[in-house]
């Protein structure tokens, strides 16, 4: 499935103005300026995974009715096969792939993460972000520098960080090649 920036874009500003939330609030949700905040509705800018996670959450709906337009159907169980999974081209060209798009009312987010290796970025600052709840990073491939609220960690095959994702983080691939990582977002009720 194609991303379209103008599309989503239209679905979220639909959306708030259906639930009548300003646009001060949506601002203060996606933790930047009215201004801001209004280039990312008026489809300007590309979205962050965080931004589109919390326009989700305060909206109540499930992150595949944004990216996708079409609401999950199935409460028994949904079965993904590896490569099929709905793909978001995200921040710097990370990949997330979402395992469970298919699935309704989902307590939690699972996706396959591919954080591109970049030499330039291994040792700069990482660029941070926060949003509602708790996640679970566990590396499945590659090696990641992972960033939380002042502390910096280094994680490799088999490695699992579980934190405060209202917290400052971040990560990027490091060691010379990407980092793929099963990356599950839990919701904050």
């Amino acid at each position: 499935m194609e991303f379209k920036i103008a599309e989503v874009a239209e679905r979220i500003r639909t959306l708030r103005e259906i639930l009548e939330i300003s646009l001060e609030e949506m601002a203060q949700v996606t933790g930047m300026s009215t201004e801001e905040y209004q280039r990312y509705e008026s489809g300007e800018c590309d979205f962050s995974f965080t931004f589109l996670f919390n326009c989700a959450n305060r909206f109540g709906v499930d992150l595949t009715d944004l990216v996708s337009g079409e609401e999950p159907h199935l409460s028994g169980y949904s079965l993904v096969r590896r490569g099929q999974g709905l793909v978001i081209k995200r921040r710097e060209g990370f990949q997330y792939q979402n395992m469970a798009y298919l699935f309704k009312h989902k307590m939690a987010e699972p996706f396959i993460v591919t954080a591109p290796y970049s030499k330039e970025m291994e040792n700069a600052p990482i660029a941070l972000s926060c949003h509602a709840g708790q996640e679970m990073d566990l590396i499945l491939s590659g090696t990641l520098r992972f960033y939380h609220d002042g502390h910096e960690e280094v994680l490799n095959e088999g490695d699992c960080v579980y934190y405060n994702s209202i917290r400052p983080h971040g990560m990027v691939a490091a060691g010379g090649k990407d980092c793929v990582f099963l990356a599950v977002v839990m919701k904050k009720d």
